[in-house]
């Protein structure tokens, strides 16, 4: 069974109504030691997120004191000219979280893998993803740290989980033990296919952090037609 984001997730969640004061979203963000929120509207729908970047760029595009000679590096000022364009001037303006936060948000629902979960994480370059039910409303929230949590399984889970994956023919014939989330496979299977269905299923297991794969087979039946798998 794969590891979902339901099996993860933090279902109290701190989040910040869209008509909140920018005073406001910055005193939650340094109480609860977080450095962004989802953003929510009065029927708890999420409309979009708020981090510490947003809040910064009130800091970053104020005018220069009069008499002060700090000048922005080039790689710093076309960081500004690109955000103009992408609103993060509008933004420096803002006094609602509505104001100043990232829409629409980058969200996911309680029954996506955590590898997509990941996936989607990495694609979007964040930290933590808003969960919502069909209907679009925050239910919980997923955080990189959380989908760590997939890598200190319980070593007897997860050999459960690859023994249970295996085909009924195979089990008899494969031992398999795992520790510290690495997982040996041994033993004689009758078929070369079967050895590596095996070990490509144990790989996939969630919680997996390798794989020592030291199964034989008595016939290599991929040869023939599968010039790749020509080893004895």
């Amino acid at each position: 069974m794969r590891v979902k984001v339901n099996d993860v997730m933090t279902c109290e969640v701190v989040a910040v109504n869209e008509k909140a004061a920018f005073h406001t979203v910055a005193e939650l963000l340094i109480q609860t030691s977080v450095s962004g929120v989802p953003v929510i509207d009065a029927d708890d729908h999420v409309v979009g997120v708020i981090s510490e970047a947003d809040l910064l760029r009130k800091e970053e595009f104020k005018q220069q004191y009069y008499g002060d000679d700090y000048r922005p590096p080039l790689r710093a000022r076309l960081r500004h000219l690109t955000d103009h364009e992408r609103g993060g001037y509008d933004k420096s303006l803002g006094e609602t979280a509505r104001d100043l936060m990232t829409s629409p948000a980058v969200v996911t629902i309680r029954d996506t893998p955590v590898v997509a979960a990941a996936r989607l994480m990495d694609r979007h370059g964040i930290k933590r993803l808003p969960v919502v039910d069909a209907d679009g409303k925050l239910i919980g929230i997923v955080s990189r740290r959380d989908l760590i949590r997939v890598f200190v399984r319980d070593d007897q889970a997860i050999k459960e989980e690859v023994v249970r994956g295996l085909p009924l023919h195979a089990v008899a014939k494969i031992d398999v033990a795992v520790a510290d989330g690495i997982v040996t496979l041994t033993g004689q299977v009758d078929k070369y296919s079967q050895a590596l269905f095996a070990a490509r299923h144990a790989e996939n297991v969630d919680g997996v952090v390798g794989l020592r794969d030291e199964l034989g087979w008595k016939t290599n039946d991929l040869a023939q037609n599968y010039p790749m798998y020509g080893g004895a």
